[in-house]
């Protein structure tokens, strides 16, 4: 079944917001391997011209992927999540993350295309500081398989 294409454009509320910490970013750094010290240590960091630790570039990853959750499974739309496989991700940085942010996610579908029977949905999540400053504009596309038959 095709996506409902009138949900392109629609934005759904900002997330609660989540602030980031020091360990849940030396945490991540950790599991992607990464042992930059501007992810771990305040004075390389600061050395660097940040005021704390900054966050690898895909650490707003964990904080989107709720929120796209959140719209792909809107009953709405008709989204097979058990079909759905990460097809991309983008990052677009106005300032690097860093420890003691607080971020909101604003997410906007971009677009719905159907291809060779797969669902495409881009969806856009905007990471925003309290004052509404955008820090990182994050683009996630997914694909829902077609069924065997189909």
């Amino acid at each position: 079944m095709a996506l409902d294409q009138s949900f392109v454009g629609r934005t759904y509320p900002p997330s609660r917001p989540y602030e980031v910490g020091r360990e849940k970013i030396r945490e991540f750094a950790e599991a992607i391997g990464d042992d930059n010290p501007a992810y771990t240590d305040v004075e390389a960091a600061k050395a660097l011209g940040h005021p704390d630790v900054i966050a690898p570039p895909t650490f707003v990853f964990s904080i989107t992927f709720r929120e796209v959750e959140q719209v792909v499974r809107d009953p709405k739309l008709g989204l097979d999540w058990s079909r759905v496989v990460h097809g991309d991700q983008r990052f677009v940085y106005r300032r690097p993350v860093r420890a003691g942010d607080v971020l909101s996610v604003t997410s906007t579908i971009e677009s719905i295309k159907s291809l060779a029977g797969n669902d495409v949905l881009d969806v856009r999540g905007e990471v925003q500081d309290p004052s509404g400053e955008t820090v990182v504009t994050v683009r996630s596309k997914l694909v829902a398989r077609a069924a065997e038959g189909e």
